[in-house]
């Protein structure tokens, strides 16, 4: 079933402010959480939804993405532009998510040892530029970015050798902290150790007490064949590594195809114009055109081709990147009308104007007969 829209599961729209956005999925997972409705598989899934829903759309940089790429955005496999998106949703942050507006609802006590999200690393996007033949054939790049990685002394965990993190000293260990709110006691996140439940006592000297360091990397992808302009190719982990042992963040390469001197691309399929003499368009002629595998193809022109007719050769346009095949190769045909005429020329043209008539000139025929029923009028 596909996913519905993010902003009709909250009830709001894209103008929405952040605190609006908010209100919604609260009324939402009050109504909907498991705890109240045990049992309730239609509840479960809908609080997910609104769950999933709330942390994309809670989250700028999450929000933006979406709205340009909608769900295509966060998925694995990705659409135009994409093979995923900024940032996953697993199923452990349904519960997550609510926790942070109202803490241990109904006594669950699922609050220590969760995963703390906020440590993971940053995403890093990649600009590559290719060309129209290397989008036909697929290529296999090397780049070179900055970004950050584990640190080997402390293996991560940004603590001295020989020493780990200790207990945080504002929530014990637990990650949450609770406090009073009206007839409520609301359990957060906890601000000193963003609910790691852990603090550096005894920081690496190398990373400082963050797990990580800057540095330069080199790495070989893949460009699959058919890619178009715009597409946004993921590459899971490959991001800035997170601080104190989070998960790593996602590489995006943003796929730029440079214009071609020669064909236009729309979609799968491409497009060709190939200028011929008057001559050649009235009597007929047989062309050989270039195609972007780097062959040749040819094509019988009919005598009395018009200008702009096109002429279509199937499977010889840029492969589909899902699924086999190609699309088709579109060869307009253009008229050149001579711009320079030696004397025999003139004359022979000369010659032909008066010799010619109405059944060699058949759309100049219907449009006078247009024109003289206008005057008439």
């Amino acid at each position: 079933m596909a996913k519905r829209d993010f902003y009709d599961v909250l009830g709001v729209n894209k103008s929405s402010s952040p605190e609006q956005i908010k209100a919604a999925y609260r009324k939402l997972a009050v109504k909907h959480h498991p705890d109240k409705n045990p049992g309730d598989k239609t509840s479960e899934d809908k609080f997910k939804e609104a769950s999933e829903a709330y942390h994309i759309l809670s989250d700028q940089e999450r929000k933006q993405n979406y709205d340009n790429f909608g769900h295509s955005a966060f998925e694995n496999g990705g659409g135009k532009g994409g093979f995923g998106g900024f940032g996953g949703f697993s199923g452990g942050d349904f519960s997550d998510i609510f926790e942070d507006f109202f803490g241990d609802f109904g006594g669950s006590g699922r609050t220590r040892g969760r995963k703390n999200n906020n440590n993971r690393g940053s995403d890093l996007r990649y600009d590559l530029s290719i060309s129209l033949e290397e989008a036909y054939s697929g290529k296999k790049q090397d780049i070179k970015f900055s970004t950050t990685e584990k640190c080997n002394t402390c293996k991560g965990n940004g603590s001295k050798p020989g020493h780990n993190p200790g207990q945080c000293s504002m929530c014990g260990g637990n990650g949450r902290v609770r406090s009073n709110q009206g007839f409520f006691t609301v359990q957060q996140t906890c601000p000193q150790c963003t609910g790691a439940g852990e603090e550096i006592t005894h920081p690496c000297n190398d990373c400082s007490g963050q797990g990580n360091k800057q540095t330069s990397k080199k790495l070989s992808v893949t460009i699959p064949k058919g890619v178009d302009d715009g597409t946004r190719i993921r590459l899971a982990g490959k991001g800035e590594a997170g601080s104190r042992g989070g998960a790593s963040g996602d590489l995006y390469l943003f796929i730029n195809v440079n214009s071609h001197e020669l064909f236009k691309r729309s979609e799968e399929n491409l497009f060709f114009e190939f200028p011929i003499s008057i001559a050649d368009a009235a009597l007929g002629t047989t062309i050989q055109i270039p195609t972007i595998d780097g062959g040749k193809a040819k094509i019988k022109i009919p005598d009395g081709t018009q200008s702009g007719k096109q002429f279509r050769l199937r499977g010889k346009g840029m492969p589909y990147i899902r699924g086999s095949g190609n699309g088709d190769l579109y060869v307009q045909i253009n008229t050149e009308v001579p711009i320079s005429l030696n004397k025999e020329q003139k004359e022979l043209l000369e010659k032909f104007r008066k010799i010619e008539n109405e059944k060699s000139n058949p759309s100049i025929k219907k449009f006078f007969q247009k024109a003289k029923s206008f005057w008439k009028n």
